[in-house]
């Protein structure tokens, strides 16, 4: 992944929720093929930065709660500060909340909406007005299978991931021509901490892997080829996508 179209070296990609699960490993995935990395988290990012760092590239980590949008100007500001640049983003952090929705709290709709929807509507926002300013850019927002279906008691999941499908699509026919790139992927069911219920649910967890063709939750790993496709150059035509890496739950 290193060399030709798919080569990232000299990028600086911005990568939120980047200290664990799939955050993790886009992040590790990118600086395999050559970017330097911004980690934002809640948390510290030591792991990923010492697995970024063995690679070779540059990694900066932000503590930053993005359950608001307080945080977002000074992402932006930092990342240029230290990389000059913003060349990737990815909008990986998000939460989940379950309940039945008869009985789901508008505490729980607001939380999930603001950190999933809002937070990544407005990150894309402050990045783009740098990417459009340099002609170019790549934002992958990480949507989800329920981008596609409804899926049962995550209402307010369901429809953070199902906003930012369209606003991946929205993005794109404004930005595309002028050299941004607005693409999504949607996981299919990850052995991630949102899914440690599920996967500890026997029966449930048998009926998510009858449903699966590839027979196999997918690991956070399987997302780093589609991140890195649309972060590099191969992807320069691709625009309002929404990729699902999903064991193929999606064809079944």
């Amino acid at each position: 992944m290193s060399a030709g179209p798919f080569s990232l070296k000299g990028k600086a990609a911005i990568v939120t929720g980047g200290n664990v699960g799939l955050g993790q490993a886009i992040a590790v995935a990118l600086a395999q093929a050559g970017a330097d990395i911004v980690s934002t988290s809640r948390r510290p990012a030591d792991e990923t930065g010492a697995q970024v760092k063995a690679l070779g590239r540059k990694f900066l980590s932000i503590e930053a709660d993005l359950s608001s949008t307080a945080p977002i100007a000074d992402i932006v500001e930092r990342t240029v500060a230290e990389f000059g640049k913003i060349d990737i983003l990815v909008n990986n952090a998000g939460i989940i909340r379950r309940n039945d929705s008869v009985d789901f709290s508008e505490e729980d709709w607001d939380a999930v909406i603001d950190t999933n929807l809002k937070s990544a509507f407005f990150l894309a926002q402050a990045a783009g007005r740098h990417m459009i300013a340099q002609g170019r850019g790549k934002i992958i927002n990480v949507a989800s299978m329920l981008s596609f279906q409804g899926g049962i008691r995550v209402p307010s999941y369901t429809a953070s991931k199902s906003g930012l499908a369209g606003i991946t699509r929205l993005l794109a026919c404004e930005w595309a021509s002028k050299g941004v790139n607005v693409n999504a992927i949607a996981p299919g069911y990850m052995t991630t901490d949102n899914t440690t219920a599920l996967r500890a649910d026997e029966k449930r967890n048998a009926q998510i892997l009858d449903r699966i063709p590839a027979g196999r939750w997918g690991d956070a790993s399987d997302l780093g080829g589609a991140a890195v496709f649309l972060a590099s150059g191969a992807s320069d035509y691709v625009h309002g996508a929404i990729i699902p890496v999903d064991g193929g739950w999606l064809a079944r």
